[in-house]
Formats: C-alpha cells, sequence, structure tokens
C-alpha cells in the first residue's frame, strides 16, 4: 500500500467509525428490538443500523476492497480480494444492551492475512483507539503503550464474564486480579493501553471480534496469539480462532504455560 493510500484509508477508517460510533449511541439505553442468534450472542436493531453506517462508508470510497461482517452474509468473494475491511459494528452486545458502556465499534483493513490498520471505538466513553501497521497505536490522538508488569501473581487480567463465570479464571489466577468484561475488542484496547496486563479467551472468536485489537496490541508494543502460541491470520475461508491470548509481552509464556490446557489441538 503506497503511503498516499495508507493515510486516505486511514483518515477514511476513522471518519466511518466515528459515525458508526454515534449511530449506535442513538440507540444506547433506549428499547429496541432484540432477537438471538445464540446463547450468548444477541443481536439488536443498532447492530443492523451501524453495519450499515459502515457498509456505505467504507465500501461506497473503496468498492474494490472486500468485506467481513458480523452483521452481514458471508461472501467467499472476499477471499479473492487482497485487502478487505474486517468489521464488527457492536463488539459486546450484551453489554451494549444493558446500558454499560463496555461496547465498542471494531474494524481492521487486512492485507494478506495481517491488520494494516484498525479502530476499536467506544463512544460510550468518547474513546478512539487506532493503530498503523509499523505506525503504533493511539487513543484519541495521544500515543499508547501496554504495561511493563512481569509478576504473573501481580496480573490484571480480563476475560469476558461468560467465561469468567463457567470457565474459572478467578480460581486459575488472583480472584481479585481477575476483571470481567463482555468486548473482546475493547479488552485488546485496554491492554494496548496499559490499564490491564492481559486478555484471554478460551472460547472461538471470528476476525471481525479481533483483528482491529490484535494491531492494537501488537503496535502498542506487546503480544498476541492463540493461547498455543501460534500467529492468527485473517480473511481465512473460515473467520474462526479456537483461542486468544494478549499480553504485554513480558506475560506471554507465563500466561501460556498457566492457560495450556485450553489451547487448541
Amino acid at each position: 500500500m503506497s503511503p498516499r493510500r495508507g493515510e486516505a484509508d486511514h483518515e477514511l477508517l476513522l471518519q466511518a467509525v466515528r459515525e458508526a460510533g454515534a449511530c449506535a449511541l442513538k440507540r444506547f439505553q433506549k428499547e429496541q428490538k432484540v432477537w438471538r442468534k445464540s446463547k450468548y450472542h444477541p443481536v439488536c436493531e443498532a447492530d443492523i443500523e451501524t453495519n450499515a453506517v459502515l457498509r456505505d462508508r467504507l465500501m461506497a470510497a473503496r468498492p474494490g476492497y472486500g468485506w467481513l461482517s458480523e452483521e452481514s452474509e458471508d461472501s467467499a468473494e472476499r477471499l479473492e480480494r487482497r485487502r478487505i475491511w474486517v468489521v464488527d459494528p457492536i463488539d459486546g452486545t450484551n453489554s451494549y444492551l444493558k446500558g454499560l458502556p463496555e461496547f465498542a465499534v471494531s474494524v481492521a483493513l487486512v492485507e494478506d492475512g495481517g491488520a494494516l490498520l484498525g479502530a476499536v471505538f467506544n463512544p460510550a466513553r468518547d474513546e478512539l483507539f487506532d493503530a498503523v501497521k509499523g505506525g503504533g497505536a493511539c487513543l484519541n490522538g495521544a500515543p499508547i503503550a501496554v504495561s511493563g508488569e512481569a509478576d504473573l501473581a501481580q496480573a490484571q487480567i480480563l476475560a469476558s464474564r461468560s467465561e469468567h463465570r463457567e470457565a474459572g479464571w478467578p480460581e486459575r489466577f488472583r480472584a481479585a486480579n481477575v476483571h470481567a468484561m463482555s468486548s473482546i475488542a475493547y479488552k485488546l484496547a485496554l491492554v494496548a493501553d496499559g490499564r490491564f496486563d492481559a486478555a484471554a479467551s478460551a472460547w472461538p472468536k471470528a476476525d471481525w471480534d479481533i483483528s482491529a485489537g490484535c494491531l492494537l496490541v501488537a503496535e502498542a508494543g506487546g503480544t498476541i496469539t492463540s493461547i498455543a502460541g501460534k500467529e492468527l491470520t485473517f480473511n481465512r475461508e473460515r473467520p474462526l480462532h479456537a483461542t486468544c491470548l494478549a499480553s504485554n509481552g513480558r506475560l506471554h509464556q507465563a500466561l501460556i504455560a498457566e492457560l495450556g490446557e485450553w489451547a487448541e489441538k
């Protein structure tokens, strides 16, 4: 990607996620239609509306790019495109519907299996995290970096509420150091910002859940892999990852050792 095109794509991305965040915020803490894709995955009117804002904005400007979104029907056509937009219009819909400010619009531009650009926007807190491959990560335009914690016993770890209840995170680590939050995209952003030392999921995550957050963590100086320590590659035929683990890098091997039983076979 040329520097000029990269800058234009970056600006387009930031504008699009801000517009999408404003759309999501209009229905936040208000009644709306809700249905369920699965036990843990509700969908609401705001998901669909926010997805439409992002698709209209991004694909109109870059019709030659591919598209992969949680709220759009998948198409094999994306596999023929070198660059694709990977989108979660509202990551953390459960929190969003409960009126908790722990959700985010998450968008990445992926090329050849890796993210070139990423943005995670929590409009309820006006926190726009973004990253450019090779160019660092920022929060509202100011550079951010992962924490310096190197002692696993002191590490502050983020996990989803469902995993917190059912996968025993508080028993695995010091209970007071494990914090429950729904949105994996926002969790990854908070690790990138150094507010927490690690985030992990032993349950499957899709490209749209983690692609933008992966770039944030990496560009902020951290490490993100599967729990088995494998690299995460995006825009595959099946855009799903068995597990993911993000950390400040200093804790990564200790976390892999501790969470080994969850490593994918």
